[in-house]
């Protein structure tokens, strides 16, 4: 079986594309190296250009006519560039994700497996979420991925390609091979953060000690890469017997079913690492909120996925990626 990954070069996609491979699935990838890396395609049938590029889709399903699904991880994702560039979002996502949908509508392709984000509900008081809980994005960014989604869900209806939207969470960690990982040598997710603080010996900041959770820092869903990378498999392997019928679309949550509090997290780093991490109370930051986990019973249900890598393994699979990083990708 072959499946098109739509930004396959990225963090996301090529962790999929070395997933598939692993389970017998060919990965063709179509990347513009906007953000994605060519030396994560490496040893996979690559195209490089925009999904956007009519031309080149059509070309991509004649050199490939056993293409059986796509995998569309294409997009932009920084929620501070989406603030400061609305525009460019809204094109990245939106409007090239709409013409990509025509072109696969073309070359009749009826399988779509969207990545789509948990950023795109309203997770303010550190409660649990499913796919019913109401959705309130607050970034560009996460307003494209749900504008994305009832578009999807729309021309599936008039029967277009059927779409099966994953609502990822917080993805951390590397693939455990470290063929891949994070492109970035300065995230800015709260690892990311936690791992510089570490390295440069200054405390972390819990900004926030008194939210309504466990133990009163925020709470999020960080979930192992690979562990995503393992419902994709999942979902290409179930679509047809997930959307059957009348069925043509569904979201499913993707997440640990959980959560992890900023303390907790701050604890499992410290189980990885040699020296432990300082950290410090603080207050809140404007816009902050308490947060909010998945619970992952439709990915239960449906896919046959539930998360089984630790927390620490995700830490770990990040720390070790960091030295590979410096070596593979030239900035």
């Amino acid at each position: 079986m072959k499946v098109l990954i739509a930004g396959g070069a990225g963090y996301i996609g090529s962790t999929v594309g070395s997933a598939c491979l692993d389970a017998g699935i060919t990965p063709v990838v179509l990347d513009s190296l906007v953000r994605g890396r060519r030396e994560f395609t490496g040893g996979r049938a690559f195209y490089e250009g925009d999904i956007a590029d009519g031309g080149l889709v059509d070309r991509v399903f004649a050199e490939h006519p056993d293409i059986a699904a796509v995998v569309h991880c294409a997009a932009l994702i920084l929620v501070p560039e989406s603030v400061a560039n609305p525009i460019g979002y809204y094109d990245a996502n939106v409007a090239k994700s709409l013409a990509f949908v025509g072109h696969l509508n073309r070359n009749g392709c009826d399988r779509v497996i969207f990545s789509s984000s948990g950023s795109i509900y309203r997770a303010e008081d550190g409660s649990p979420l499913n796919e019913d809980s109401p959705l309130a994005p607050q970034s560009p960014y996460a307003r494209t991925k749900a504008v994305c989604e009832g578009m999807f869900a729309d021309i599936a209806t008039a029967g277009g390609p059927r779409v099966l939207s994953l609502r990822y969470f917080n993805p951390v960690g590397a693939d455990p091979e470290l063929r891949t990982g994070l492109q970035l040598k300065r995230p800015s997710h709260a690892l990311g953060v936690l791992i510089q603080a570490h390295q440069q010996g200054r405390p972390f900041p819990i900004t926030g000690v008194d939210w309504p959770t466990r133990d009163g820092s925020g709470i999020r869903d960080y979930v192992h890469v690979w562990d995503l990378a393992a419902a994709h498999v999942a979902a290409i392997e179930r679509f047809d017997s997930i959307l059957t019928g009348t069925k043509r679309s569904i979201a499913i949550n993707l997440g640990t079913g959980s959560g992890t509090t900023v303390r907790e997290l701050c604890a499992a780093f410290n189980n990885v690492v040699d020296t432990p991490l300082d950290t410090v109370d603080a207050d809140p930051r404007p816009g902050d909120v308490a947060g909010g986990y998945t619970k992952s019973d439709r990915a239960a249900e449906l896919l046959g996925w539930t998360p089984g890598l630790s927390l620490e393994s995700a830490i770990r699979s990040a720390l070790d990626w960091i030295p590979v990083r410096d070596r593979l990708l030239r900035d």
